[in-house]
């Protein structure tokens, strides 16, 4: 499974993505499990990717999760986009 990220915005408005390819990890189904929900849609049955525009110098988000993307932003992230996207940002190349 390849999980992709690319965040924008922010005061500086730098753009930053990263891609995890979870082929052969030890850690694969956590990982599945995780995108899963990220890709699920929220409390209210809105679907990913439909929620609410984010806020003045905020992050925006694109999570792409084997051809399956949705676009989300700050403060309207589910608990299992924001968990995905740190991840991502942090073990990504």
């Amino acid at each position: 499974m390849r999980i992709h990220v690319v965040r924008t915005g922010g005061f500086a408005g730098i753009e930053r993505q990263a891609e995890v390819d979870t082929t052969g990890r030890p850690d694969a189904d956590e990982w599945q499990g995780l995108a899963e929900r990220a890709l699920a849609p929220d409390r209210t049955g809105a679907p990913a990717g439909r929620r609410p525009g984010g806020v003045p110098d905020g992050f925006s988000y694109v999570i792409t999760v084997d051809g399956r993307t949705v676009r989300c932003a700050d403060p309207h992230l589910t608990d299992a986009q924001r968990e995905l996207i740190r991840r991502v940002l942090k073990e990504g190349a």
